[in-house]
């Protein structure tokens, strides 16, 4: 039986768990999550978790913090003045606010603290210095 390999394209049902056993994703109900196998569009550690397996099969995976989404980065962390956010804008700790980068990208922030004068916004991966858990069961090569 064939093997997943670097460039098959997969589908593939999972879910992801914290160390605690906490689920923060999962394809359960919606079709199974399809991607090319060395196309870095997916964590390094999940591609090499997919790697040689056989349609039908299953597995857990562990991915490290540096196979998944890095280590947290203070830089990424900041302050700002609350006369820099719009006015009708109420941040709440935990809510997740899109912003541009002077060329124009949008990037994603999440806010991690507050107070009357300013907002503190992390743009690392709400994810990053995590490691990771998956459930994996491969549902086709193509």
């Amino acid at each position: 039986m064939a093997t997943a390999k670097d460039g098959d394209t997969v589908k593939v049902h999972y879910t992801g768990k914290l160390e605690d056993g906490t689920v923060f994703d999962s394809s359960e109900g919606r079709p199974p999550f399809e991607f090319k196998i060395g196309d870095k569009k997916v964590i390094p550690g999940f591609e090499k978790g997919v790697i040689g397996m056989e349609v039908g099969e299953s597995r857990n995976i562990k991915i490290p913090m540096k196979e998944a989404y890095g280590e947290k980065r203070d830089e990424l962390t900041q302050q700002i003045s609350r006369s820099q956010i719009p006015p009708d804008l109420k941040p709440e700790i935990g809510q997740r606010l899109q912003m541009q980068q002077p060329d124009g990208q949008p990037f994603e922030v999440t806010v991690s603290a507050m107070d009357d004068e300013s907002i503190t916004i992390d743009a690392n991966h709400p994810l990053a210095g995590q490691d990771l858990q998956f459930d994996i069961k491969l549902e086709d090569i193509k």
